[in-house]
């Protein structure tokens, strides 16, 4: 894989993700039982959260470093989650999309700016990346989708 490969791939999970929603009222996207107690803005919220912390992270081990250990900062990644959505857990839908944004367009940009042989191998930095990203949407989407269709049968 390349960068433009990368970028394409990161692109059609992104799309894919923003559009199992793009059609919602916001009282759906508000609705809070699409995966567990989350709402469609918890996850665009969480989705945009886990960006940041690539764009935090993602320096560091290109850098040679290891980022610190979500068990040893929060008591896991599932302690982190529950952490920042109960912090985000009143933004509104407009703050959510406006976070969802602004993390994304900063990767986008980021991931410009790094080597080539960050994305021709698999690195530490394309793990984490994946993780993130692209490897991360396909997920809530998957839920969001499951959640319509529930919906749809009742």
């Amino acid at each position: 894989m390349n960068r433009s490969q990368l970028l394409k791939r990161l692109d059609q999970t992104w799309n894919a993700f923003t559009a199992s929603y793009a059609d919602l009222s916001d009282a759906e996207i508000t609705e809070p039982t699409v995966t567990g107690t989350w709402s469609i803005k918890d996850i665009i919220v969480h989705v945009a959260t886990w960006e940041a912390e690539s764009l935090e992270h993602l320096p560091i081990i290109l850098a040679g470093g290891r980022p610190p250990r979500y068990s040893v900062m929060y008591g896991g990644i599932d302690a982190f989650n529950a952490r920042t959505t109960e912090l985000t857990r009143n933004v509104s839908i407009a703050e959510a999309l406006g976070m969802r944004d602004v993390a994304h367009r900063r990767l986008i940009n980021f991931i410009l700016t790094v080597p080539e042989d960050q994305f021709i191998r698999e690195t530490g930095f394309r793990r984490r990346l994946r993780l993130d990203t692209y490897g991360h949407y396909p997920r809530h989407t998957a839920a969001i989708q499951r959640w319509r269709q529930r919906r749809a049968e009742r």
